[in-house]
């Protein structure tokens, strides 16, 4: 006899979950002691959302879902952010949700909630197996399609009285484990359509983006890129695919380069809000689009593509480099569009590297970013969150391989970064053990879920956290100022809403676990905690950097969310 707790924990061993994230409770207790026994790794959270975003990560860094745990009715609307966050950004996750008691519902169960419902509009798949013995199927088709075609999210409620219930192992569904996503490739006469708008544009431009990066197609971009000398512009999270220090890349012109480009080769990257719909005045109003994206319904959205093809981006840009190859095509280093794309980059590195190098207290973001960039490991991991710290942060921090770096991508979800930095050390942990994760973090963002240091505690987890603090969102007041309008009159009429508490020393939250934060005024303060941080291998670190409330970035051409005009 097997309870449906063991067959749920064993079927998601046998389908090849490693870890599970969450908060045990009624009626999940037995559940997540069956999910260890079972040879599951699990790892309690302070948070459920948190939980479900290191979750997420996890199956974006692997490609292989990890699940989330929690527990009935709050336990499951707690997750729906993060579950959410997976489904938008395209990441694999399996949520597994307790539930009221079948025999409970319609009479008032304790945490009664709709929750196969509830969850439906956030996720691929919600279900829940109408009995313990049907458990590894429903297992089996959440990991499938978390994974298969564009990945996403997958829900699986299990009620109390169905993890209770006890069957004979005869009965219980047998299901082999689901074989990894079909690599899908392309329709050689767009590919051929792709290559000669290429060959005849003027000034051609590739966008490589988180599809590429998850898709694994590094090596082939990788290869186009170095055959063609063709410009590139990652977009945040497709940074790394090909480093950001390969002289090819043209982020320092980024406005520039999008504005000018007469085509565009789309490789995993969606023309949302991010790319600025590939609209004017973004864009020139008659750029043409080559458009590779996994998912069909992604083809021709927001604007129509020149030629639009369903595919791996491994598969279609091997098929692209063999037609450019015999063509023997490449962009000129010497022709206009580069020297153009060059004298920009110049011009911008220019006006950066002058703020950078601006060592006044208090810091500014430029300088914080450029000193922390001088030191830290080269193939680090960069976790990332907040509005300024992480928009600056991105142009400053190098990635020079794929997938390491991890931020509010798509839905902009604030709170995210320490769940995926605790999602990246694990991978490290496992795959790379002397790579480092860095958390860098708003002040904001941070206290979204401060306490998961805990959950880093717990589970020995050598994780960097540095706080960029400016006294609150966006922006802040200093001390004295601070102080002043506090004292002139009721708190919640005079306190700005932007404002935060002043000088917080967040770094003293460590000194509940027996470690020493650092609080950093300047250059030198900063350096010297990164090299010390560096040395702990077995807890996390956290480095409180206090920069000028009132730094800002430096001035853009477009203000952020410029309205596209048709």
């Amino acid at each position: 006899m097997k309870t449906g707790n063991q067959i749920a924990a064993e079927s998601l061993k046998e389908q090849g979950v490693e870890y599970v994230f969450g908060i045990m409770g009624h009626p999940v207790i037995d559940l997540a002691l069956c999910m260890q026994a079972a040879g599951l790794q699990y790892l309690g959270f302070r948070n459920e959302q948190a939980a479900c975003y290191a979750a997420q990560a996890y199956g974006y860094l692997t490609r292989k879902p990890a699940a989330v745990l929690c527990v009935s009715g709050p336990g499951l609307l707690h997750v729906i952010g993060g579950m959410a966050n997976a489904q938008v950004n395209c990441w694999p996750l399996i949520v597994i949700g307790g539930s009221c008691p079948q025999d409970h519902e319609g009479i008032g169960g304790f945490q009664e909630w709709p929750q196969v419902e509830a969850s439906k509009p956030y996720c691929k798949y919600a279900a829940r197996p109408p009995q313990a013995t049907l458990i590894p199927l429903h297992v089996e088709k959440a990991v499938r399609l978390s994974t298969y075609g564009r990945p996403g999210a997958a829900y699986l409620d299990l009620p109390a009285t169905i993890l209770t219930q006890s069957v004979d192992e005869d009965r219980i569904y047998k299901v082999n484990p689901c074989p990894p996503p079909p690599l899908v490739y392309p329709d050689q006469r767009l590919v051929e359509q792709a290559a000669t708008l290429l060959v005849q544009a003027r000034k051609p431009l590739v966008i490589v983006g988180k599809g590429a990066a998850y898709g694994r197609a590094e090596a082939e971009v990788r290869s186009l890129v170095h055959l063609t000398d063709i410009p590139f512009l990652p977009t945040p999270m497709g940074k790394g695919v090909v480093p950001d220090t390969d002289e090819r890349c043209v982020s320092s012109a980024r406005t520039f380069a999008l504005q000018q480009s007469d085509v565009i080769l789309l490789l995993g990257a969606r023309l949302n809000w991010m790319l600025h719909f590939g609209r004017p005045p973004r864009y020139q109003s008659n750029v043409k689009i080559i458009q590779i994206d996994l998912c069909p319904e992604e083809l021709h959205n927001s604007v129509q593509s020149a030629v639009a093809i369903q595919s791996d981006v491994s598969t279609a840009v091997e098929s692209l480099i063999t037609i450019l190859k015999a063509r023997k095509w490449s962009v000129g280093r010497s022709s206009p569009w580069w020297k153009d794309l060059l004298a920009k980059s110049n011009h911008n590195k220019t006006m950066v590297n002058r703020m950078a190098m601006d060592t006044s207290v208090p810091l500014n973001y430029y300088t914080v970013f450029k000193h922390i960039q001088d030191v830290i490991p080269p193939d680090s991991i960069i976790c990332s969150e907040g509005a300024n710290t992480m928009d600056i942060g991105k142009t400053i921090l190098l990635n020079n391989e794929p997938r390491h770096r991890l931020d509010a991508a798509t839905f902009g979800t604030m709170g995210v970064g320490l769940g995926f930095a605790i999602a990246a050390a694990l991978y490290c942990k496992t795959n790379a053990p002397k790579k480092r994760v860095f958390c860098v973090e708003g002040d904001s963002a941070f206290g979204f879920s401060g306490m998961e240091i805990e959950t880093m505690f717990r589970y020995k987890l050598p994780i960097i956290i540095i706080i960029v603090n400016n006294n609150g969102i966006y922006g802040g007041l200093d001390n004295e100022t601070f102080r002043q309008i506090q004292a002139s009159g009721e708190p919640t009429q005079v306190t700005p809403p932007y404002s935060l508490t002043s000088e917080t020393r967040y770094e003293k939250m460590l000194e509940m676990f027996g470690h020493k934060g650092h609080f950093c005024t300047t250059v030198q303060d900063i350096q010297q905690a990164i090299k010390s941080s560096l040395k702990v291998t077995d807890a996390p670190s956290m480095i409180n950097i206090m920069i000028n409330p009132q730094a800002d970035r430096k001035e853009q051409k477009f203000n952020w969310l410029t309205e596209s005009k048709l």
